[in-house]
């Protein structure tokens, strides 16, 4: 479903919020869809953008000097995982996870709440925090709102998160109880918070109920973060109840505030997030389709497992500007597979996040020359023209 957008482009120079040594401007809006920088310690954010996911202070199968080739600039580590392993004081020794991973530019990290609710079996929620047990050893285990801005404060990354509960999107019980939840512990995070030179995101919950999701935004924007997350989408929900929650919270959220939706990265997920006025996007999944055989391109996935690729000369898009596009043929990617050579993931990550920045990249700049409109009816013409030969999830794996 495409969002009806205005026409006029409107050039914004005074929306500025300063945080210690963050600050965000919007330099062209376009209908809800924005361009903007998010200045961080650590260097500029240029949005709209795609952040890699780091789970464990690495972007699986890729080195940081592959991540600066193909442009990120922001990738995203994992609270729950690094608390566990190898345990925040150690990156804190370590002078932190910029030092630590040799990643010179900004850093997002989740507050560990998405993992550890995650994990229905072995967990137990009260008001306070949650106890869960390791999923390395089995260990008991306490998170509360502040012992992860703690976690994150030793991290020592740029945005860090408020500790909220993610609930089943379609219960609305649940979703009433974990929004109040989430709304007591945005208080107590900022409460909590130590280091003026880390940004502290809210988090908006509510499930796919709009009067939730429209009190949810209202309170944690009545809370003065220097930006805001929208949790609690892409968990089961449908597409178009995904992109009317985003139509809520984009209604209330103030405009000169950078808006982060976690954990999205189809490519169509994120056309329509900028349609909607989200500027910060990140999701495993460009890595982890790639260690399951499967190329991204803008309209449609590709399983090159598939017998078809085997004598195909042509690279996986022949308008990637990546690496592997340029140098290896599908033939050879498939021939990497079926020989489960670990270089079929490194070669396919490298061209599913590249084609990910790259249409974060263009999207910014149609915003910026006043052709968004354009840029979007063409995005989903040719994704209704395009079939798509791995429809299917990969399995799911820890985040």
């Amino acid at each position: 479903m495409v969002l009806s957008r205005p026409r006029a482009i409107h050039l914004v120079t005074d929306m500025k919020l300063k945080n210690a040594n963050f600050s965000f401007e919007i330099q062209a809006q376009q209908g809800r869809a924005r361009a903007g920088v998010f200045h961080t310690p650590h260097g500029e954010i240029l949005t709209p953008v795609f952040a890699p996911v780091g789970t464990q202070a690495s972007v699986k199968a890729i080195t940081p000097a592959q991540l600066n080739e193909m442009g990120a600039s922001l990738i995203l580590a994992n609270t729950y995982h690094l608390f566990l392993r190898p345990g925040d004081d150690l990156v804190a020794e370590m002078g932190g996870l910029h030092s630590f991973m040799n990643w010179p530019r900004p850093i997002l990290t989740d507050s560990g709440g998405f993992q550890v609710f995650s994990l229905a079996d072995s967990r137990k929620i009260d008001q306070d925090g949650v106890t869960f047990k390791s999923h390395i050893d089995g260990s008991l285990q306490r998170l509360t709102p502040e012992k992860s801005i703690e976690i994150q404060e030793n991290l020592g990354a740029d945005i860090i998160m408020a500790f909220d509960e993610c609930a089943p999107p379609d219960d609305r019980a649940y979703n009433q109880r974990a929004t109040a939840r989430t709304h007591a512990w945005a208080e107590r995070c900022l409460a909590a918070r130590k280091r003026p030179d880390q940004a502290l995101f809210g988090i908006v919950q509510g499930g796919v109920f709009a009067d939730l999701r429209q009190q949810s935004a209202e309170f944690i924007a009545s809370l003065g973060f220097p930006g805001h997350a929208i949790g609690g989408l892409s968990v089961g929900e449908t597409k178009e109840e995904m992109n009317a929650m985003l139509e809520v919270v984009e209604a209330v959220l103030p405009q000169d505030k950078p808006r982060y939706l976690m954990g999205v990265g189809a490519p169509v997920d994120l056309v329509n997030g900028v349609l909607r006025g989200v500027d910060i996007f990140d999701c495993v999944l460009p890595t982890r389709l790639a260690r399951h055989n499967a190329a991204l391109t803008r309209t449609r996935r590709l399983n090159l497992v598939n017998a078809a690729y085997a004598r195909d000369e042509h690279p996986i898009d022949e308008s990637c500007a990546c690496y592997t596009c340029q140098h290896f043929s599908r033939a050879y990617l498939r021939h990497l597979i079926v020989a489960r050579e670990m270089l079929s993931a490194t070669l396919l990550s490298i061209h599913n996040l590249h084609t990910l920045l790259q249409l974060t990249r263009d999207m910014r700049q149609a915003i910026l020359e006043g052709r968004f409109d354009q840029f979007a009816d063409e995005f989903f013409q040719q994704l209704a023209a395009s079939p798509d030969e791995a429809q299917r999830e990969p399995a799911d794996e820890p985040l």
